[in-house]
Order: structure tokens, then sequence, then C-alpha cells
């Protein structure tokens, strides 16, 4: 048994070892990703999914299907830093919408880990406790988009979301490449994040969950840009619909009336 663990550590860091020397900032680095079959190989997604659309689907599909990953876990946010004053929907409607968006694709789960806690949902802290709950035998691909590389120097504790991730998956547009000189940019100012960094090209649908909700509370359509579950959800609870002032509640209550 101590033999076969010892054989399993060395494939790993062999593994580890491989993908470092190769030079970043081409999408022939996944050609030399490779890790221990004893790896389990996790994905994951944040976001406020507020709500899910199929811009979030298509990207962790794409990176399940070419990191050849065991499941893709999708974190929704309970507090985001960035988003501290702005109106978020409640965390039970979300988290519904996302579960009924991912429940016909078996390698999509959903995690509570930011739900589940109080405070400010920092992916340093995200990362971290995922890493207690899956232990050390799991390997973990944290997604981000490739024009958001440089805004995680600002993020809290960038060094601190390295340290608890096996992978940084930055997703970019087909066709689209950045210079070696940016890559050695951003290692000079977040040490380690050319050794963590993988490039995957994915689809990308011009869906945001900003435009979503103003269509919705306009009274425009969603059809087609998040899945049917989600837009009967949505009008359902009457989710992102404009808010009625006390005026415009009692014409209607004495409308109804009468």
């Amino acid at each position: 048994m101590l033999i076969s663990l010892f054989v399993n550590l060395l494939d790993y860091y062999r593994d580890q070892l491989l993908i470092s020397a190769v030079p970043f900032g081409s999408i022939e680095t996944l050609k030399y990703h490779k890790l221990s079959a004893n790896m389990r190989r996790v994905g994951v997604l944040g976001g406020t999914f507020d709500p899910v659309h199929y811009g979030h689907l298509v990207v962790a599909e794409e990176v399940y299907v070419t990191l050849q990953l065991t499941e893709m876990v999708f974190v929704p946010s309970g507090q985001p830093p960035h988003k501290t004053h702005a109106e978020i929907t409640e965390a039970e409607h979300r988290l519904e919408m996302l579960e009924l968006a991912i429940a016909s694709n078996p390698h999509f789960t959903v995690s509570r880990v930011d739900l589940d806690r109080p405070g400010p949902s920092y992916t340093a802290d995200t990362l971290r406790l995922l890493r207690k709950q899956w232990g050390g035998n799991t390997a973990i691909y944290f997604i981000i988009g490739g024009d958001s590389l440089e805004e995680l120097l600002s993020w809290h504790n960038p060094s601190g979301i390295l340290r608890h991730l096996t992978h940084l998956v930055a997703v970019r547009r087909p066709g689209y490449n950045e210079s070696e000189a940016y890559y050695d940019w951003l290692e000079a100012r977040l040490p380690g994040i050319k050794q963590r960094l993988l490039i995957v090209d994915a689809p990308q649908f011009d869906i945001s969950a900003t435009d979503l909700r103003k269509r919705v509370a306009e009274g425009r359509p969603i059809k087609y840009q998040t899945p049917d579950s989600v837009e009967s959800y949505i009008i359902q609870y009457g989710l992102y619909r404009p808010k009625l002032d006390e005026s415009e509640q009692e014409e209607m209550h004495g409308t109804n009336a009468t």
C-alpha cells in the first residue's frame, strides 16, 4: 500500500513538472496536460448566476471535455465582494435556477460552500474550503475568463487563490492569442501563475446576466439565451420585474377590488 502511494505521488509530481516546463500562452500546452488517473479532476466555476445562462453552460462543458475532468462544480456566490451595494436575487432562487439548468447533465453539480457561510464570498476562502472538503487527492481547476486575468491581480489574496488550486483555467475566444510577454508580465506581478495556467478556447456567447435581468424588466424575450426551465422559473416567481411603489400597489389593489 505504501509503495502504491509512493508511485502515485511520483506520477503526480512528474506530470506537474512536465506541465510547468512547457511555455505558456499557447493552446499547445494542453497536449502536455496530464494527471495521474488516480486524481479526481474537478472544475470549479463560480459566479452569482443571477440568472444562469447558456454562456455559463457552454464554457463549463467545453472545459470539462477539453481537460477530461471528472466533474464540473458550479459555486454560486453568497455575497460577492464586488457587488456589496448591488441588489442580488435571493440565494435560494439563484440556486434553484442553477439546479434546473444543469439537471440534464450528469457531470455538472452545485456546491453550497459560499451560500452556507457568512461574509463576502472571496475566491481564496472558497478554494480553501473546497480543498479542505475534497482533500489532497483532488485536482482543482478554477475557471476564469481570459479577459479577467489582469483583474485577478486586484482580487482579495490572489496568492492564496493560487495556493489552493491545481490549475487556473483561462477561457478565451477561439483565435485570440496573447503574447508571451503578457504572461511574463502576469508572472512578475503574481509569481506562480504561469506554472498553473492552462488556456482553453471556448465559444463565447454575447449573453450577460445583467442584460437578461434588464430584458425581463422591460418585458422583452430571453428565450434561447437561458434554458426553458430557468425562463419558466423566472416567470413563475416574478423575478427581475420592476417593484411597484406604494401608490402603484394601492392602484392595482383598487382595480382588482372592482
